[in-house]
């Protein structure tokens, strides 16, 4: 069967660039690719209408036409006029390898080994409404089992209804208490995990085994420098036959965070076969910085050094996504480390503050338009430093958005309400892209990674003319 012939619309400025990318992907993306060169130097100037009328004779059997991104007007002329259905490509042809589908992510990216529990903390202050909310949350965003952090304190007696009624949802459930009644009572109800046995306790661990055989805990030193303390309690467990899982305890930075990485490779030194765990909070939520990168550098550890769990929390603000990031980030290790390749260019979802790769029009290209257009529509552009403007009678750029826009009011005498605030509103996502190394598009959201919320408010055919 032959490949599909797809019709790619450009004008004179792109052909060059277009036809290399195009060299490059068609045979990965499994197409014919055909060019039609429309009369016109700068492809963003183009209209659906005005591309119906200058198309040439079209190579038979097309079947789907790729239009500019930033080709205004309706679609269907185009599709009605190559019989065949058109389409908005990507506004930067660069990006036409995901426009296809072909992104740099292999096909079988995704995949990882790494148990994430994400904990409710003070779960005895919440109402089971909040804690059900918080449950559901933290499995949209990729836990595998939820953790009831419980408090010192008195005995808080409707853990047992708290796990009872998670359970019902479909949760997997741990209990984090060192209180053996609330243990207790969480282990009646389906809780499978225990947070955490030292020597401290060990003694209720006998007794959960008899009540409980497939019960599970999470073994931890009586102090975190002791190993020693961990192996004994690791010791018991084995004679007792309980599962478990050992936590050397991460220590925040400052408070002996190197040295605690030391006692988990230690640890995995000691015991080559053991189930291992992290709660990685310790330092997403103890360190003043965004909590993306640390659980990325987190799950590399743990990948590495086989830690099949990690215990992430959403405390404080800029960690209330932590568990969608080391969600993002297992997987990305997972690749890393089983392919032997750099965790690199494969998880775009995890790039939130700067864009991976900038894209410029150039000099010649926002010149070249500025002399063609002549509508009032303002087009936007951002790059180099700079804010560029313009529309059939103006041209201006500047660094300040405030100087840029007087000068355009004094301009556009018609220069209305409506239309000032759409400008002021672009005007302050191209300044935000300019300050933090982000591409900007006009009538697009910023891209903030997996954080990115789409403009849904805005619509073309509303904008101020």
């Amino acid at each position: 069967m032959s490949p599909p012939r797809v019709l790619f619309i450009t004008g004179k400025l792109a052909e060059p660039s277009l036809r290399r990318t195009l060299a490059e992907l068609a045979p990965r993306a499994g197409f014919e690719p055909h060019i039609a060169v429309l009369p016109i130097t700068v492809a963003a100037l183009m209209t659906t209408n005005w591309v119906s009328r200058h198309l040439p004779p079209l190579p038979e059997q097309i079947q789907r036409v790729i239009l500019p991104g930033f080709c205004r007007g309706e679609v269907e002329e185009v599709s009605r006029a190559a019989g065949a259905p058109a389409e908005r490509g990507p506004v930067d042809l660069r990006d036409l390898p995901e426009f296809f589908g072909k992104k740099s992510r292999p096909v079988d990216y995704g995949r990882y080994d790494i148990e994430i529990l994400a904990e409710i903390n003070h779960a005895p202050r919440k109402p089971l409404e909040t804690i059900l909310r918080e449950a559901r949350r933290y499995r949209a965003s990729g836990s595998d089992l939820i953790d009831l952090g419980c408090d010192p304190g008195p005995t808080w007696d409707e853990v047992g209804a708290a796990v009872r009624a998670l359970r019902a949802d479909g949760f997997r459930v741990s209990i984090d208490s060192f209180n053996p009644d609330e243990v207790t009572a969480a282990l009646n109800e389906g809780a499978e995990l225990v947070l955490s046995v030292n020597g401290t306790n060990l003694e209720h661990a006998r007794r959960w085994h008899v009540q409980f055989p497939d019960v599970e805990v999470v073994a931890i030193p009586d102090t975190p420098d002791d190993l020693d303390s961990l192996a004994r309690t690791v010791g018991a467990l084995r004679e007792i036959g309980i599962r478990h899982r050992l936590d050397p305890i991460l220590e925040p930075i400052g408070f002996g965070f190197a040295a605690s990485l030391g006692r988990y490779i230690e640890t995995r030194r000691r015991f080559p076969d053991a189930e291992m765990m992290m709660g990685v909070g310790n330092l997403t939520e103890l360190t003043d910085a965004d909590s993306a990168g640390l659980n990325v550098v987190l799950a590399g550890f743990c990948q590495e050094l086989g830690v099949r769990s990690v215990l992430a929390t959403e405390v404080i603000n800029w960690a209330r996504s932590a568990v969608k990031e080391f969600d993002l980030a297992r997987r990305l290790v997972f690749h890393a480390v089983r392919e032997k390749v750099l965790p690199k260019r494969l998880e775009p979802n995890l790039v939130l503050l700067r864009d991976p790769k900038l894209y410029e029009q150039g000099t010649e290209v926002l010149e070249e338009l500025a002399r063609r257009v002549t509508d009032r529509n303002y087009r936007i552009f951002a790059e180099r430093g700079e804010l560029h403007v313009l529309n059939g009678s103006v041209y201006l750029r500047g660094t300040d958005p405030f100087e840029v826009f007087e000068r355009l009011a004094a301009a556009d005498s018609k220069l209305d309400v409506p239309h000032a605030f759409y400008l002021g509103y672009e005007f302050a996502k191209a300044v935000t892209a300019l300050t933090l190394g982000k591409n900007y598009t006009q009538d697009q959201a910023l891209r903030w990674g997996f954080l990115t919320i789409p403009e849904i408010s805005h619509r073309e055919e509303n904008k101020p003319t």
